[in-house]
This record gives C-alpha cells, structure tokens and sequence, in this order.
C-alpha cells in the first residue's frame, strides 16, 4: 500500500496537499497548518517516485522531540477539525511524475475524503496581462466539487485561475484556451486527473518567483483559512515551526574569516 499508519487510521473529511511548486510556497503554507494546529503525524505516504531522503523533526517543540526521524512525504491529523495533512518534503523524480499522480489519486480515492485542496504556485513573470490584474492568488475546482462548494465560492469572491491562448499573440477562433501552470509541478496533472477520475478536489496556487517566499505562504494559507476556517478570526496567528530558523542555511561559517 501506498499509506503505511503508524498509529491510527485517517477518517478525516478534508485533505490538504502542497504541490512541490516555485518558491515551495504550498510546502511553506503546510508547514504553518501543522505546526499551529499541533497536528499529530500517523502515517507516511511509501512512494519510490520522491527522491528519498530523511531528517530530523521539523516540528521539534522541545529537545526531546528533536531528534525524530522524518521522511518526504508524511501524514498528519487533526481528528477534531476532521483535517488531514500530506506534507511533502522532497523533489519529484522527473520520470515518475505521473506515476506519482497516479498514487496519489488512488490513495485519495481510497481514503474516502470529502475534498482535497492542493497548495501550490506559479511563475509570476510568466502572467499574461489578464492575470496581471488584481490579486495573486488564484482557484481551479473539479465538476464534482463545485456542486458542494459553489455557494461558498460566490461569497468569497475569488478569481478563477484564467485559461491562456493556446497560440498567444495570434487570433484563432478555433483554438481553445488552455490551462497553464508554469512553475507548478505536478498541480495542472493532478487536476486534470482528478476531473477524470470525478474528484472532488480543488487547487490553490499563487504567482511569486523564488527568494525569500515566507510572506507568500503566509498569503496562500490566510486565503485557505478564508474557506476552511481551521483559525478563529479575531485571534488568527500562525505558528512558524523551528525548522524555518534554518530555510536560509546555517549562516556564514565564521572561520572563513
């Protein structure tokens, strides 16, 4: 199997991925969910399409917890949100990128939840001018999950990731406009098969460009609490986890002076 539990089984409604995306903004936001909602880890998702690798706790709140080993891909729960976390650490091998989409919608499939909501984010230098307009942040949904979630939508007001030209720049009525996620990974992929497959699944991405990406996650995980209310309003503040004290390396080595 593709999940392996480590203490108890997922019955949760609604399942938060990040797409493995420019600036890991979608990593970044999940980061803040987990750490903040204190969520418990249960399983990791047993995949040989990430590059592998293991580390320490990147949610270490005390020395004792610090040196857990963690894995790429792991399973967290919040049983009284009924929330769900797949937090992925590590680069998808470029020739198993299907693959891994393939598991993963099995996975989700056979996992029963209600919804999936992936995190991710785009090229911001490779908008066109329509997407220059307005906010950054952008929605696609499945048929099956707009029946459920379209009144939500309307009262949120979001903007709907727009379709691009499929030739840009020349007039054919009879090209139809395409959806393009530069920078994105795996997220149009696992769209376009979750809307085969009837999934109920919806993505949150964001335009940036790489460097310092912090505020960015801040901004996509603020736009999913507008949805998902996993904080209170009034007392909505995020928990930075420990690891992020390390996003830009250790620091110079003193002893190159």
């Amino acid at each position: 199997p593709y999940y392996t539990s480590i203490c108890t089984p997922i019955v949760d409604d609604c399942l938060n991925v990040p797409a493995v995306a420019v600036g890991n903004v979608g990593q970044l936001a999940v980061d803040l969910v987990v750490s903040t909602l204190n969520m418990s880890r249960v399983g990791y998702f047993h995949t040989d399409c990430l590059i592998p690798m293991a580390g320490n706790n990147p949610y270490a709140s005390c020395k004792d917890d610090t040196e857990e080993l963690h894995t790429p891909a792991e399973v967290y729960t919040a049983a009284e949100l009924k929330l769900a976390v797949l937090q992925i650490r590590a680069p998808i091998l470029q020739t198993r990128s299907k693959r891994f989409r393939q598991q993963l919608v099995s996975w989700i499939k056979a996992s029963g939840f209600s919804r999936t909501v992936v995190l991710s984010s785009s090229h911001a230098y490779q908008r066109d001018d329509q997407q220059l307009q307005g906010t950054p942040l952008r929605y696609l949904i499945t048929p099956s999950l707009l029946t459920t979630s379209a009144d939500a939508l309307k009262e949120l007001s979001w903007r709907e990731m727009e379709r691009m030209p499929a030739f840009p720049g020349v007039k054919d009525a009879d090209a139809e406009p395409r959806l393009c996620i530069p920078g994105g990974g795996i997220t149009k992929g696992l769209y376009t098969d979750s809307c085969a497959e009837d999934l109920p699944l919806a993505v949150l991405l964001l335009f940036c460009s790489e460097g310092d990406n912090i505020p960015d996650a801040f901004a996509l995980v603020n736009h999913l609490n507008d949805w998902l209310h996993l904080l209170d309003e009034p007392n909505r503040k995020w928990k930075v986890p420990s690891s992020w004290s390390l996003l830009f390396g250790s620091g110079i080595p003193p002893a190159l002076f």
